[in-house]
């Protein structure tokens, strides 16, 4: 059953450098089971939001446990003021549809 993650940071600025950072040491990393990532400002609801798509939940917290978080350790390690997300979690989808197909 396809999941998704979803993960919020209020907006203080309209920077986009420690994520891009990360993604930057994350370019050419395998992500398995990953269907689709998107990153962007929602203004209307004050966040920045990360919202993925995973074939699972355990397939997406091994790539964050194994691959995001130790870098977001090293890069932001040295900005303790750094709130923490204002929303994260997963949730099971019901209906997917990508360019791959339909995914229940």
């Amino acid at each position: 059953m396809a999941v998704a993650y979803i993960q919020e940071f209020k907006i203080r600025d309209t920077s986009t450098d420690n994520y891009d950072a990360v993604a930057a040491r994350l370019e050419g990393v395998e992500a398995a089971g990953l269907i689709a990532h998107t990153a962007g400002f929602d203004e209307d609801a004050g966040v920045f939001r990360i919202f993925d798509v995973w074939e699972s939940e355990e397939q997406g917290q091994k790539f964050l446990d194994d691959e995001v978080m130790p870098i977001v350790n090293e890069l932001m390690g040295n900005q303790p003021d750094l709130p923490p997300p204002s929303r994260e979690g997963f949730y099971q989808l019901h209906h997917v549809i990508s360019a791959a197909g339909v995914t229940h």
